[in-house]
């Protein structure tokens, strides 16, 4: 039986070419053509003094532009050095004129806020002041003292790399290790939490922008102190948590420091007034009894529970 013959416009099936395989061909002729092609020229004949004369300036010419352009570059570096670490400098100190700024004005609000509560106390009648400073506390938008618990996380020490020269720390405290933390403050019992001084409410949150962690939007730096006020098994229910068990495994494993200890009379101070979006008024304009209102207090919520995954991707 004999195969049929090609069809107008088609080829021959017999006459394909096939080409070999890239990399059979690569270990068959592994030299460049190139090389084949200059070994031969040699063969024939040496190189002509000509061009060898001429070959040397050429090559020199190439030599010098290059490290013309490299001391170029490199005295443009350093004449903008000087202005770079101004500029720096400048930004630091402009950074810390602002924070110490900002603490003179907390400090401002929080004796005019205690004048105000003086003033609206001697005004209200005790059971409803008394009320009133309750939920205060509560809130976070009061100051309180009692016993409590202080966690201290800190960075691990950072090491300078031998190559680069690099800091190259083993690891560091996340935003997500101080959410972990003060969420399982809150779950041992807590009444009252901060973070370096900025109490937690139910709206704080705790954020990482860069290299910086924010509370409520103001950067805290290592060491991290986790202040908590509560009832006296707050202690052991946190040693129990898996917060605290990370933590140590972290101590253990990347060298951060972790520490709790419990403290007598901890003070802590009170957040920034809320930010009023709406307002109705009451139903009635006489005032109501004081003991018809929701007595008591609740602690506010978890801190940053809006955050989708912790940082990092490790812990």
């Amino acid at each position: 039986m004999t195969a049929p013959p090609p069809r107008d416009g088609e080829r021959d099936p017999s006459a394909r070419v096939y080409a070999p395989d890239f990399l059979t061909e690569l270990f068959r002729n592994p030299l460049d053509p190139g090389y084949g092609d200059a070994a031969a020229r040699r063969a024939v004949g040496p190189v002509s003094r000509v061009r060898a004369v001429l070959g040397r300036p050429v090559s020199l010419v190439v030599l010098l532009v290059i490290g013309f352009l490299f001391a170029v570059a490199y005295r443009e570096t350093m004449a903008e050095e000087p202005s770079r670490a101004t500029a720096r400098a400048g930004l630091i100190a402009e950074i810390k004129q602002r924070e110490a700024e900002t603490d003179r004005l907390t400090e401002r609000a929080e004796r005019l806020r205690e004048e105000v509560g003086r003033q609206r106390d001697a005004a209200l009648s005790g059971s409803q002041a008394s009320r009133l400073r309750n939920l205060e506390a509560g809130t976070g938008v009061g100051r309180v003292r009692g016993d409590g618990v202080v966690v201290r996380l800190t960075d691990a020490p950072r090491d300078k790399d031998a190559v680069t020269g690099e800091e190259a720390g083993p690891s560091q405290v996340l935003y997500s290790d101080l959410q972990k933390v003060a969420n399982a403050l809150w779950a041992a019992g807590a009444e009252a939490v901060a973070v370096n001084g900025q109490r937690l409410t139910a709206t704080t949150t705790i954020r990482q922008a860069g290299e910086a962690i924010l509370v409520d939007y103001r950067p805290v730096t290592s060491p991290y102190e986790v202040q908590a006020i509560g009832p006296g098994s707050m202690r052991d229910r946190f040693d129990d948590s898996r917060a605290a068990e990370l933590m140590r495994y972290l101590a253990r494993t990347a060298g951060l420091s972790f520490a709790v200890k419990e403290v007598d009379d901890l003070t802590l101070p009170a957040a920034p007034e809320p930010q009023l979006r709406y307002a109705e008024p009451p139903a009635s304009p006489s005032p109501r009894p004081s003991g018809s209102g929701v007595a008591g207090s609740s602690s506010p919520g978890p801190s940053g529970s809006g955050s989708p995954s912790p940082s990092g991707g490790g812990r």
